[in-house]
């Protein structure tokens, strides 16, 4: 009978995590780190990224590569100091985000166009620069796994002004989707986690305001916003071989909020 280590166990894999400084990043990286996974984290702003590093460097391996993923030069540098590092890549958690919020009538090109190049042009040119990583370490067993972080305002309209944000999002899941389709018979999955409210850059405009807070947290069903390890344990699970058989799959870890 799998006993839970055999089920849940990570430990040993190696991990990239982007927009890992921070938010709901930092929770994966913390996760990954806390269970035995060699993670590095990437972020556009270099002294974040060492910082976070650093702390997670004192509960496990954690290694900082800033890099700004918009660029394609930056990724395929990114993509190269991994391959230098690695024989093989188990989980990539494609993570980094962005929004934008402005009234409809004011929405400008420019916040458009940055939402969709970190949320939806970043995690697919990172993927295609690390498919030989990940290809190298996928077998039939234990397929390599591509883990996207989409959102619930791409399953449902966020009743804020942030028009591409979930439009982003809706296109992440899909892509996630399709790309399970054409990697599912090279030993890689791909799978979509659509989180709701969790402590983030993107969310303190509301969470740090006390009133604000106890809004969403009575909005939410299960009465409380989401903690490191529900984030967390979702991506052990899509990591380990309990999650091995998923691909194509988009779970949302957000108390209740969009059903």
């Amino acid at each position: 009978m799998a006993t839970i280590e055999d089920l849940f166990g990570v430990e040993g894999k190696v991990a990239v995590v982007t927009g890992g400084s921070r938010g709901i990043g930092f929770m994966i990286a913390e996760t990954l780190v806390d269970n035995g996974v060699r993670v590095y984290i990437t972020a556009r702003k270099a002294e974040a990224c060492d910082a976070a590093a650093e702390v997670l460097s004192e509960r496990g391996e954690c290694i900082s590569i800033p890099a700004d993923m918009t660029e394609m030069d930056e990724v395929a540098r990114f993509a190269g100091l991994i391959a230098e590092r690695e024989d093989r890549l188990d989980i990539l958690v494609n993570n980094a985000g962005a929004t934008w919020g402005a009234p409809i009538d004011e929405f400008p090109e420019s916040g458009f166009d940055k939402v969709m190049d970190v949320n939806v042009k970043a995690p697919f040119f990172l993927t295609q620069a690390l498919l030989p990583v990940l290809r190298a370490s996928g077998t039939a067993d234990d397929p390599a796994r591509v883990i996207m972080i989409g959102s619930i305002d791409g399953i449902a309209a966020s009743t804020t002004d942030n028009f591409p944000y979930g439009a982003s999002k809706a296109g992440v899941h899909m892509l996630a989707r399709h790309l399970s389709s054409k990697l599912v018979s090279e030993h890689i999955t791909v799978n979509a986690i659509a989180p709701g409210p969790f402590e983030s850059k993107m969310m303190a405009f509301v969470l740090d305001d006390p009133a604000g807070r106890a809004a969403i947290e009575a909005g939410v069903p299960r009465g409380r916003i989401g903690s490191p390890e529900d984030i967390g344990g979702t991506v052990i699970f899509l990591s380990s071989r309990a999650g091995a058989y998923l691909t194509g799959t988009v779970i949302p870890v957000d108390g209740g909020l969009r059903t």
